[in-house]
C-alpha cells in the first residue's frame, strides 16, 4: 500500500513538474497561492484554520474554483497520498516557515510551491493539530537551521515517508526521542 501511495505522489509531482515545463498552455492551469480568510475550513478536520497554529497547506484542483485548505502540512501531504482523494491537482502550496515570523499565524505571502520546498520531519515542533508536523521551508539552509534548533531531518517532498503522515503519530519526548501516541 505504501508503494502505491508513493507511486501516486510521484505521479502528482510529475504532473506538477510537467505543468511547470510547458510555458504556454499548462502554466495558465497552475493558479497562484491564495490567502485564507477567517472562515476558511480545514479539509480533513472541518475546523477553522485560524484556530490552529503552525504551517498550513492549500491544494488547488482543476475541478474546483477554490483551494482545499489544510490545518497542517502533514494533512496536506496525506491528501496527496490517499487513494480516495481527488488527483486533478494543479498546484500545492505550503507556508514557508523560513519567511514566516509567527509560528502560530504564518503571515500572508509566505507560500511556497510544495515541490520546491525543503521539509523538516521528526522535529520537536508540533503542528496545528497537535501532532508531529512536516515543516516546510523555501530554502535548504532554512530547513537545516530549523533542524539544528528543533531536531529532525531535512527531506524533499517525495522523500517524506508515507507512514510519517499516515501512520501512528510519533510524539517527541523532552529528550527529542519519539514515542507512539496510542
Amino acid at each position: 500500500m505504501i508503494t502505491i501511495m508513493r507511486a501516486v505522489l510521484t505521479l502528482v509531482l510529475l504532473g506538477l513538474a510537467l505543468a511547470a515545463c510547458d510555458g504556454r498552455e499548462q502554466a495558465a492551469e497552475a493558479p497562484p497561492p491564495r490567502e485564507y480568510s477567517g472562515d476558511a475550513i480545514g479539509y480533513f478536520c472541518n475546523m477553522l484554520l485560524a484556530e490552529h497554529g503552525g504551517p498550513k497547506g492549500q491544494v488547488h484542483l482543476r475541478s474546483r474554483k477554490t483551494p482545499l485548505w489544510f490545518s497542517s502540512v502533514r494533512d496536506t501531504v496525506a491528501f496527496t497520498l490517499l487513494e480516495g482523494e481527488a488527483k486533478d491537482v494543479t498546484a500545492i502550496y505550503v507556508n514557508d516557515m523560513g519567511e514566516a515570523t509567527d509560528w502560530a499565524k504564518p503571515e500572508p505571502g509566505t507560500w511556497v510551491e510544495a515541490g520546491a520546498a525543503w521539509y523538516v520531519i521528526g522535529s520537536r515542533r508540533l503542528g496545528g493539530m497537535g501532532l508531529p508536523e512536516v515543516v516546510p521551508f523555501g530554502t535548504r539552509d532554512g530547513a537545516e537551521g530549523f533542524a539544528t534548533d528543533n531536531g529532525g531531518r531535512v527531506v524533499r517532498l517525495a522523500e517524506i515517508p508515507a507512514d510519517y503522515v499516515l501512520g501512528t503519530p510519533q510524539m517527541p519526548t523532552q529528550e527529542g526521542e519519539a514515542h507512539a501516541t496510542h
